[in-house]
């Protein structure tokens, strides 16, 4: 039969198990308030990146009315779509995919490999589509950027593939 510890012999606990429970509830609804301030600003972020998009299409469209009537139709729409209308419309994609990340931590209480790994290939596809656009990006980066890509698309995969069960801890 083996001896009876004596109260003495333990380690004293640091916090009462009532404390402890109420320390982690004041930690989550410090965190969760956090994490609904950021979604506010995303959300205005958003919305200034929508306007930002809406005035450079005002812009690209009356430049295109300019350049149409000198050039053929489809040189004319090439020519008339500016740089930053590009930029605007791929980066209003890459923030939607943002949100979404913060969305989800709200819904589930973490932050799930599969929508970082969306985000990250929206951004890495943005990154492309601008340097290809401004015909500033060589091999390398391309080369570079689409290895980056493809461990992207596989972690994405591998996290669909392997999902965690509702019923299992978080």
């Amino acid at each position: 039969m083996p001896e009876e510890q004596n109260k003495d012999d333990l380690p004293p606990k640091l916090f009462k198990p009532a404390l402890k429970v109420r320390a982690v509830l004041a930690y989550r609804a410090v965190l969760d308030t956090i994490v609904g301030v950021l979604i506010f600003v995303m959300l205005l972020t958003l919305i200034g990146a929508l306007a930002g998009l809406i005035f450079d299409f005002w812009a690209a469209a009356s430049a295109f009315y300019g350049v149409v009537s000198t050039h053929t139709f489809a040189h004319g729409v090439v020519d008339g779509i500016d740089r930053e209308l590009v930029i605007d419309v791929l980066s209003v994609f890459v923030l939607i995919e943002l949100f979404r990340t913060f969305r989800d931590y709200l819904e589930f209480d973490r932050v799930r490999l599969r929508v970082l790994a969306e985000v990250g290939i929206a951004f890495i596809l943005r990154e492309i589509f601008i340097g290809l656009y401004d015909r500033r990006i060589d091999w390398t980066e391309i080369l570079a950027l689409a290895a980056l890509l493809a461990v992207l698309v596989a972690t994405r995969i591998t996290a669909v593939q392997f999902e965690p069960r509702d019923d299992a801890p978080a």
